[in-house]
């Protein structure tokens, strides 16, 4: 799947958002640095998540802090803004897929025909061949 354009596209994204957080959250001063994660970058807003709203307000009080660090780092920011939501943990180790199986291959071949969206249908082909290709000839 990582071969499809938007999905690429969307790693890249997440990675460029992974990379700004890190950098972002130096310029924080501990124990708030590990409370917090950036969760977007959008129209001139940087969206960061505290897990309370006391974290939250700690963190609205560095905003021009995180302004300054983000024009810095040549994004184009011109208000930070903070939500209340719980962080999730941060994945420990890679997680290991699965090859899907050839039958899965052959339901996303079927799916694709019964699409009229060309874009959609090739988006459906590929992931057919993906699949096709991750599946060991013993699993047929």
């Amino acid at each position: 799947m990582g071969d499809c354009k938007p999905v690429a596209a969307l790693r890249e994204r997440a990675q460029a958002l992974i990379a700004l957080d890190e950098r972002l959250r130096q310029t924080l001063p501990s124990p708030l640095r590990e409370q917090v994660r950036l969760a977007d970058l959008r129209d001139g807003r940087i969206v960061f998540l505290a897990p309370t709203p006391a974290w939250a307000s700690r963190l609205r009080t560095c905003q021009g802090e995180l302004l300054a660090a983000a024009h810095k780092l040549g994004a184009q920011a011109s208000s930070v803004v903070v939500k209340v939501a719980p962080l999730l943990p941060e994945p420990e180790e890679p997680v290991v897929t699965k090859p899907l199986p050839h039958a899965a291959a052959e339901h996303l071949r079927k799916a694709a025909q019964s699409l009229s969206d060309h874009e959609l249908k090739a988006l459906f082909l590929n992931l057919a061949s993906v699949a096709e290709q991750s599946s060991s000839p013993s699993e047929s």
